[in-house]
């Protein structure tokens, strides 16, 4: 039998919501494999739905910035929960993220590490870029960033139109900022179905049907369990497929073709960045 250490129950317990003892089973079973043992806790239907970043691990703030035609997110850690609040951090933050715009930077310089530091002499308090990214946009495309709270949640939305002056009517913008604010409410993990990562979509199809053949049904019946219970999954990770933050009787899909419409063109959304303090990456 596998020695199975407390803390990667804990771990496990942590990743997938499952019971201490469900846990501790499922990694005896897979031999200390954790990967396996959370594959096992999902096909007996013990884990929680898939999730991007389920444990906080440190401290810090999301910052955002749109300007002459790009976009940024940043999170900037640090140890504790009270400098995240002190103004020093937060300048510190928006000078970053500044600079990430203004230069267009998509990796750690020099500069942006002595900003860095001049904000640990002053706040005596390790603190670090954990990431970011930033965006070019094209003469048709469009931004829209949301913060929630204090800079526990950030998102940034690209979305493109067929006419640039789509994004002059008061309602595409209003639409760009649900857009936001649903993204930080429901944090999808892609874009579209389309765009699913394949060996995800293998290893979701592989528990689905590990759960249907407990039914008994036969083969072509299973096969259609499956396929509703992959569809539904979609809904739930799929920015494109998940019902909208505002209406949820339609999909975001739908609601943005009905917006394009009504504003006279066609909407599309391009990508999106969702940042959670703390959140493993």
């Amino acid at each position: 039998m596998a020695d199975v250490k407390p803390a990667d129950v804990k771990k496990l317990r942590d990743k997938t919501g499952a019971g201490m003892l469900d846990c501790k089973k499922a990694l005896v079973e897979a031999e200390g494999d954790f990967a396996k043992a959370e594959k096992l806790l999902k096909e007996q239907g013990l884990a929680a739905a898939a999730k991007r970043g389920d444990r906080a691990t440190n401290e810090g703030r999301i910052f955002t910035k749109i300007a002459d035609g790009k976009a940024a997110i940043l999170e900037l850690a640090c140890e504790t929960d009270f400098v995240a609040i002190n103004e020093n951090f937060v300048n510190a933050g928006k000078e970053l993220v500044e600079a990430i715009v203004a230069d267009n930077l998509t990796e750690i310089t020099p500069d942006l590490e002595e900003k860095v530091k001049l904000a640990i002499s002053k706040l005596k308090e390790n603190m670090s870029i954990k990431r970011f990214k930033s965006f070019v946009l094209a003469d048709n495309e469009f931004c829209m960033d949301y913060i929630h709270g204090e800079g526990g949640i950030g998102v940034l939305v690209k979305l493109s139109a067929d006419d640039k002056s789509l994004f002059d009517n008061d309602a595409v913008k209003e639409f760009a900022f649900d857009c936001a604010l649903h993204i930080a409410a429901f944090n999808p993990l892609y874009l579209s179905k389309e765009v699913v990562d394949e060996a995800y979509t293998k290893e979701q199809t592989e528990i689905f049907m590990k759960q249907a053949e407990n039914l008994g049904k036969p083969e072509k019946v299973l096969q259609g369990i499956v396929k509703g219970k992959l569809n539904k999954h979609f809904a739930q990770i799929c920015l494109l497929d998940q019902p909208f933050v505002k209406d949820d009787k339609n999909s975001l899909a739908n609601v943005l073709a009905s917006v394009g419409k009504e504003a006279g063109g066609k909407l599309k959304i391009e990508d999106f960045v969702y940042y959670r303090v703390g959140e493993e990456v």
